[in-house]
């Protein structure tokens, strides 16, 4: 078998092999190198310890060394090559990741074999080995014909695989969506049957399983996978409540369904390094997971056959930020998938009849960063099939974008603040601080974005009318 292997890899090698221990390439970068992709990051096990092997990646780090993962057996190092290339290493000693039963994090125990350390990988596919320096090729399990097969399945027992590590069940669910696999039957049963398992996993981890499904290439098949198994039950239930029953007249679409149409959408609108909203974006593909979340709640049927949600969209809201702070994601991100989902439908109303100035500007002011965002969002949701009804939201959202253009140059639409400031409107009216300035300053602000800005003796007039106009 022919590989073409990073040097550093080699030389590695040869440094563990001069000291008399065993090193091998392991994981991800094995099967990135069956699948002809190149690996930024190079992940190997050794029969060392991590005592005896830190001097070797020392002198190997010439750029850098980390040990953040001591206590798991695991030491890094980093060089730069002369282009500037970062080569980054990782070694492990061999061992075992199991739980305790009532236990969130997993102890570690060292093992003393290459092929004993495969058979605790997490699927076969990753339990393949090439030692280094010679370059002999371990697979023990099979893995190279299940990646020939695109299937994932486990070392060993599937329901002993889970067990000892339940993350592993998130980890399936990862390589679909990254990978395009599919999960061998007899491991997507263990799965399904295990999945209560996940509880003793920590919420960190399991949004960082989350994270990496929905920033692959196929999000929307792994969050499908994601639901299908029973998993979402579990770590992020307010999905598969979208799955709500058709009623026999199929008064409404199926919202899940729609989610996942919406998700790939959204991934089509988003842009190159250079552009507004770079791709794999987190904030707009959870938006795009979350942005129905309140239809389960609010629906109604009506009079006549018809189903509603109203305020289906502040719902939402309200249950996206709760579930994002269960699963510990950062406050920010929070916060901009919260407003994204409470915004969804803010622009519906202009395809109906077209907006004021004022109305446009108030539209950018409430979006603020998130106005590219919003506006991909938007046209993702448009899942209609009335080829007409597409047609006019798009020419709709097209024509409001090119107004707001038109609109930024002329003023700045990132600054807009009332024409007078806080101490100009005291100066103005004789006032002390305290609540008439701030409600002053309120009326100016609504104001300017009703109108637009105005010179000096325009805004002072407009003040005092509406300060006597409250004094009445």
């Amino acid at each position: 078998m022919n590989f073409e292997v990073w040097p550093e890899a080699i030389e590695l090698g040869r440094m563990f092999a001069d000291e008399g221990y065993e090193l091998s390439l392991v994981g991800g970068p094995v099967r990135d190198l069956l699948l002809h992709r190149r690996s930024h990051d190079l992940d190997f096990c050794t029969s060392a310890r991590p005592e005896e092997f830190e001097p070797i990646l020392r002198r190997f780090g010439h750029d850098g060394f980390w040990d953040m993962g001591r206590k798991f057996g695991t030491l890094g190092a980093m060089r730069r090559r002369p282009d500037g290339t970062e080569v980054k290493v990782e070694v492990t000693t061999y061992r075992s990741d199991t739980y305790d039963p009532d236990s969130r994090k997993p102890e570690v125990a060292y093992g003393d074999s290459l092929e004993g350390d495969l058979s605790r990988r997490d699927f076969t596919v990753n339990a393949m080995a090439l030692r280094v320096p010679d370059l002999e090729f371990v697979d023990p399990f099979g893995g190279a014909n299940d990646l020939q097969k695109q299937v994932l399945r486990t070392p060993i027992d599937p329901y002993q695989s889970f067990d000892d590590d339940p993350l592993r069940m998130m980890r399936a669910v990862r390589f679909v969506a990254q990978l395009g696999f599919h999960i061998a039957p007899e491991t997507a049963e263990a799965l399904s049957d295990m999945t209560d398992r996940i509880s003793i996993v920590s919420a960190e981890r399991v949004r960082d399983e989350l994270t990496k499904i929905l920033l692959s290439e196929r999000p929307s098949q792994g969050i499908s996978t994601l639901v299908e198994s029973g998993l979402a039950d579990l770590v992020f239930p307010e999905i598969p409540a979208l799955q709500l029953e058709i009623d026999e007249h199929h008064r409404h679409k199926d919202v899940f369904g729609h989610t996942l149409m919406v998700i790939d959408r959204a991934v089509a609108l988003e842009t190159g390094e250079d552009g507004p909203v770079p791709a794999p974006d987190l904030t707009l593909r959870l938006a795009a997971l979350m942005h129905d979340i309140g239809k389960p709640k609010t629906r109604k049927f009506e009079p006549g056959g018809k189903v509603s949600f109203h305020h289906h969209d502040s719902v939402g809201a309200r249950m996206t930020r709760k579930r994002l702070k269960a699963l510990r994601f950062d406050h920010h991100l929070i916060e901009d998938v919260t407003e994204l989902v409470n915004l969804h439908l803010r622009f519906h109303g202009y395809v109906d009849e077209p907006w004021t100035d004022a109305a446009v500007r108030r539209y950018v002011k409430d979006a603020g960063h998130l106005y590219e965002r919003l506006n991909r969002l938007t046209r993702a949701d448009a899942t209609t099939q009335n080829k007409r009804k597409a047609l006019v939201f798009a020419h709709a959202m097209d024509e409001m974008e090119d107004r707001v253009r038109e609109l930024k140059k002329k003023e700045d639409f990132d600054a807009i603040r009332p024409d007078l400031n806080g101490d100009e409107i005291m100066q103005e009216l004789g006032i002390a601080p305290g609540p008439a300035v701030g409600k002053a300053y309120k009326h100016m602000l609504e104001y300017r974005l009703d109108n637009g800005p105005v010179d000096h003796e325009t805004a002072v007039a407009e003040l005092h009318r509406w300060y006597e106009e409250s004094q009445e």
